[in-house]
């Protein structure tokens, strides 16, 4: 795997020293270059938990990924530029309640302090948080890590609005790659998964966020929404391509 195609794929040219500024410049760089999605769920592709594999879909094919591929894979690329990432294992807050352990992947990563990286969690935040408790003021919405026992919870706050809202909780425990295989089956067959009810494929732009959802393609730019609706798969893979970089026929 080359470290310097990779950096190619997400358009970076910066300084690779393990410092907090690279970490913010990577990450940011990350979210706008490679898409979060689901579609080879709808693809009938199995999604395996392998780096190589992560490795040829997003760097070789242009793809994007969920959680398990796009943070397994970033990681990757940090230990290889001297950062000390860590998987960690994370449930996510929905329906009022938090999901199962191994739900999501989050990364905890050492530069001059440690932060939380995440490039495979959709609409969040784009720059890492540390864990000092500091709000973060990102696309529109604040972040901070707030603690809860022996846990973390990553909260968000609309400016309009005065209470918090949990999006994940996680523990700072070591984890490896192979612990999160049940949850990867779990996302790609479950019908309780959010990731097989509707093909999806979003990615984070400087003011806002381009996103296909299903027959729609959702645009929004500080803080206007723009939807068109998209008719049968040629418009689909040609809106696909053009908004999000992602030729189906070559990734085959």
């Amino acid at each position: 795997m080359d470290k310097n195609a990779y950096l190619k794929r997400i358009g970076y040219t910066g300084p690779v020293e393990p410092t907090i500024d690279t970490l913010v410049q990577l990450h940011r760089a990350h979210l706008f270059s490679v898409p979060f999605e689901n579609l080879d769920i709808f693809l009938g592709r199995p999604i395996e938990l392998n780096i190589r594999s992560f490795y040829d879909k997003v760097v070789r094919k242009k793809r994007g990924g969920y959680c398990y591929e796009l943070n397994g894979l970033f990681g990757w690329l940090l230990t290889a530029f001297g950062f000390n990432v860590t998987m960690l294992s994370a449930h996510v807050f929905k329906n009022g309640i938090f999901g199962p352990e191994f739900d999501h992947m989050v990364l905890l990563v050492e530069a001059e302090k440690p932060m939380i990286a995440d490039v495979g969690f959709g609409d969040s935040f784009i720059t890492p948080i540390g864990f000092d408790g500091e709000t973060s003021l990102q696309q529109g919405y604040f972040y901070r890590l707030e603690k809860s026992g022996s846990q973390w919870v990553l909260q968000r706050r609309d400016p309009a609005r005065s209470n918090w809202t949990p999006l994940y909780i996680f523990s700072p425990i070591s984890r490896a790659l192979e612990d999160y295989s049940g949850m990867n089956v779990y996302h790609q067959t479950s019908g309780d998964s959010n990731f097989t009810r509707k093909p999806f494929c979003t990615k984070a732009t400087a003011d806002g966020r381009i996103t296909l959802l299903d027959n729609r393609l959702i645009m929004t730019s500080r803080g206007e929404r723009e939807e068109m609706p998209i008719t049968g798969a040629s418009e689909y893979n040609s809106m696909l391509k053009k908004y999000l970089g992602i030729d189906l026929e070559d990734t085959v």
